[in-house]
């Protein structure tokens, strides 16, 4: 028999000041020896006004490793009554830890200094909290673990600084006013990425006073059986589509094909985004689970950008599964695309905005591009 799981706390660490638009270059570099014509073009497509780097914007130094992001959401969690002494399990997610090896789960125990405990880590890109969100709500449900700790972080910006991309061309800046989803590829990333972790207390009973999250269900799906790769780093794409890995280069070749930065085929995303990680997968979902549209009263929609808001309502629309944008819960203009920790900052958020009643149910989404899959997670508060 499975035991029921709750959200009992959650957390988001943000750090240092708020990045509003104008300042965003001046921390993360120019990529050219002039400012970007494309910022401006990006940043009115994606609708994000403020964000946060965990680099100096003074000194343009790292001020915090991905590991630390999420110790200090672990932290977060804790008080007099449960402290990091009492943690029996940690899942980590993220996209791209600080180092190859260990994993990146392991250096956020090393940062806590908790007790032993069983430590996991889940790799992806979106959907990589997700993913640790379910392997800590399976390890509760279980009966192994009476609480687990969950978190999603990313540390986007080290790896969107000026020196991992080459110079923009007049040409991809024309192309950009002609198609604004360009903002996807390579060095137009760089405004739609940025830092933060968030962290998730889940234990075997609800909160005494204030309420608590019940995990229903967490759905993932991938259709990397039928896609090819969308989203990546530290590879690059062959002509017939497979990827070679950063080892097959040479380390001259790794700097002068910006192997590191981070990369989208914009192409294939606009074509496939919506039918492989919302309608497809939704489609089986709602068949599964008995769900219709009129029982979610919050709808946490993780979005890369504001460009995507109608192309996911039409979607939904499409599916006879509309959700009023009254009820849609998202913080993107202020928090940024914030990666795997994205659905973990926007339930911080909610759980602290008063707007919460009990029985209200809530259905989070998470879409990834790497390969196109998606996190479907169902909550109730009780």
């Amino acid at each position: 028999m499975s035991n029921p799981v709750y959200i009992t706390r959650t957390s988001s660490f943000l750090p240092l000041d708020p990045v509003d638009n104008d300042a965003m270059e001046s921390v993360l570099g120019m990529t050219g020896t002039k400012p970007s014509r494309t910022r401006k073009i990006t940043l009115r497509s994606n609708g994000i006004k403020t964000r946060h780097y965990a680099i100096d914007p003074q000194t343009g130094e790292v001020r915090y490793t991905n590991a630390q992001l999420s110790a200090e959401a672990i932290r977060a969690l804790t008080d007099d009554t449960f402290g990091l002494k009492d943690i029996s399990c940690i899942a980590t997610g993220t996209s791209i830890a600080d180092q190859l090896m260990p994993n990146h789960g392991v250096m956020v125990h090393g940062e806590l200094g908790n007790p032993a405990c069983e430590i996991i880590t889940t790799a992806g890109v979106c959907a990589a909290g997700a993913t640790a969100l379910k392997y800590a709500w399976l390890a509760v449900r279980s009966g192994e673990f009476s609480n687990a700790v969950a978190t999603g972080s990313e540390t986007g910006s080290i790896v969107l600084k000026s020196t991992r991309y080459a110079a923009e061309t007049e040409q991809q800046a024309a192309d950009l006013e002609a198609r604004p989803e360009l903002a996807f590829e390579k060095d137009f990333l760089r405004w739609m990425l940025s830092d933060a972790a968030g962290a998730m207390l889940l234990q075997n009973r609800p909160n005494a006073t204030g309420p608590s999250l019940r995990i229903d269900w967490i759905d993932v799906t991938s259709y990397a059986n039928e896609m090819p790769v969308c989203m990546y780093a530290g590879a690059d794409k062959n002509a017939d589509g497979t990827l070679a890995g950063w080892a097959r280069f040479t380390h001259e070749e790794i700097g002068r094909r910006s192997i590191l930065a981070i990369k989208q085929d914009v192409k294939l995303l606009n074509a496939n985004v919506i039918e492989y990680c919302l309608t497809k997968p939704l489609t089986k979902i709602i068949e599964k689970r008995k769900l219709r549209a009129e029982q979610i009263d919050w709808f946490l929609p993780h979005m890369s950008s504001e460009y995507f808001r109608q192309p996911i309502a039409d979607g939904l629309e499409k599916m006879n599964f509309g959700i009023p944008q009254e009820r849609w819960f998202t913080n993107l203009s202020t928090r940024g695309n914030t990666g795997s920790a994205s659905f973990f900052v926007m339930a911080d958020d909610l759980f602290r905005s008063g707007l919460l009643k009990t029985g209200q149910r809530i259905l989070g989404f998470v879409p990834e591009s790497g390969r196109f899959s998606s996190a479907y997670l169902h909550l109730t508060v009780v």
